[in-house]
């Protein structure tokens, strides 16, 4: 069933698919103690028109000058405004490409603007309060993947980038800030999807709560799996819909396309090449998202009963979430992968994870993959169509896609994030400065 959710003025929503029916919830969620009902008793709550009052987490957003968010895309505010009106205007655009998938930050800026709507219908996650007392978090809508994307290098006469000058201005602002004073960034949301975004900022931000897509570029006093958020890239290639096909329709075995040459963790990708490239049924090619590489990926994804995920430069990369959408089961091989919601979420359902070591030794992931047989395929392969609706962003926002498991995700760091703020306040009677 496609079920498209839309604002006022029947205005169509930027994506607009079908997440998870209902009755599928609690199939899908593993059971992790509490977390299995928490989900399944909020989804209940849920009604056909958003209740503020009834939302799991309240947000404090920063209105933050255009400059750092929708003025990366080339919007101009009107008089003193600094956000676009969502309702009446069009949205400005989020780039395309290799851009796309770090675009959490868009997808989750616009479903809280859109939280205010008296006539928002779909989910109800996250609300937007003004008040920053009310708040479980405060959101730093900064759209740093795009910044860095777009704007890192240095342009003549400028001395320096304007992603590292508005990182600078932010940190100016938030420390002036008193919810900062107040928490000293404890309950605050930034997001750095991007590995390399907020570089200049991120040592300076360490209490803050990030969401990114992995930890292989940060210390581990700065980001860890306990105080941060890991959310999914936004896949490039399409959503398979309608998917029919099965163990015998998919005839390559195993799949990958890619940069085979890398740094870091990824020197893998190219000890693997030389041990694959004569096996039959594997695809093993060098590709990028040039000329047709993005159709190239798709036709080859869904022709393929499995699909590699190798460690790259950062343990993470978008191809698991392309392989999701196209229901070729998973293969990852990255022993620092951090992946998203694995609190609930149980990923040996639907994914084969190869320790590295096991992976370098001759015929050992060839005989792996060839032991598994034709049932537990179509399981993991049934599985996937289940929870693809996970890793789905898009505006309006639907029940559990990838913009509402994000929030939900941050609201089970909140217990966390008061514990924090209730110990830092235990000697602020002797603090001069409050």
């Amino acid at each position: 069933m496609v079920l498209l959710l839309r604002f006022a003025a029947g205005r169509a929503p930027i994506v607009g698919r079908s997440v998870l029916p209902s009755s599928k919830i609690l199939s899908v969620v593993e059971s992790t103690g509490g977390a299995e009902m928490e989900l399944a008793g909020h989804q209940d709550r849920q009604h056909e028109r958003c209740d503020p009052e009834r939302a799991r987490l309240k947000v404090f957003m920063y209105d933050l000058p255009a400059e750092f968010h929708f003025g990366l895309l080339g919007w101009t505010p009107k008089g003193d405004g600094v956000w676009p009106d969502i309702k009446e205007e069009k949205i400005p655009d989020y780039p395309g490409g290799l851009n796309l998938q770090h675009s959490i930050e868009y997808w989750l800026t616009l479903d809280l603007l859109s939280s205010r709507f008296g006539d928002r219908r779909g989910p109800c996650i996250a609300v937007r309060v003004m008040d920053s007392r009310e708040a479980d978090v405060v959101f730093v809508p900064f759209f740093s993947s795009l910044s860095y994307n777009r704007h890192s290098k240095v342009t003549p006469p400028m001395k320096e980038s304007t992603n590292k000058m508005l990182q600078n201005k932010l940190v100016q602002f938030l420390v002036s800030q008193e919810e900062w004073k107040r928490s000293g960034g404890r309950d605050h949301v930034v997001m750095a999807h991007h590995p390399n975004s907020m570089l200049d900022a991120r040592m300076k931000l360490w209490p803050c709560v990030f969401i990114l897509s992995d930890f292989g570029r940060y210390p581990p006093t700065i980001a860890n799996v306990e105080k941060d958020i890991i959310a999914p890239y936004k896949h490039v290639v399409r959503t398979f819909e309608n998917d029919s096909s099965g163990f015998d329709d998919r005839r390559t075995l195993l799949y990958f396309q890619g940069a085979i040459y890398r740094k870091d963790g990824g020197f893998i990708r190219q000890e693997l090449y030389y041990l694959l490239r004569e096996e039959k049924d594997v695809h093993f090619s060098f590709g990028s998202i040039q000329a047709n590489g993005i159709k190239d990926s798709t036709r080859g994804m869904r022709s393929s009963k499995f699909c590699l995920n190798i460690a790259g430069d950062t343990p993470s990369s978008n191809r698991l979430f392309d392989a999701i959408a196209s229901h070729c089961v998973p293969v990852i091989i990255s022993d620092d992968i951090e992946l998203p919601y694995e609190d609930i979420l149980d990923y040996s359902k639907f994914c084969v994870f190869v320790r590295t070591s096991d992976a370098l030794k001759k015929n050992f992931l060839m005989k792996l993959i060839r032991g598994i047989s034709k049932e537990e395929w179509t399981r993991m392969w049934e599985r996937l169509k289940e929870v693809e609706g996970y890793f789905e962003f898009g505006y309006p926002s639907q029940k559990n896609d990838a913009v509402q498991m994000i929030w939900q995700a941050v609201a089970r760091k909140v217990p966390e994030i008061k514990l924090k703020l209730h110990r830092h306040k235990r000697f602020s009677r002797f603090d001069v400065d409050r």
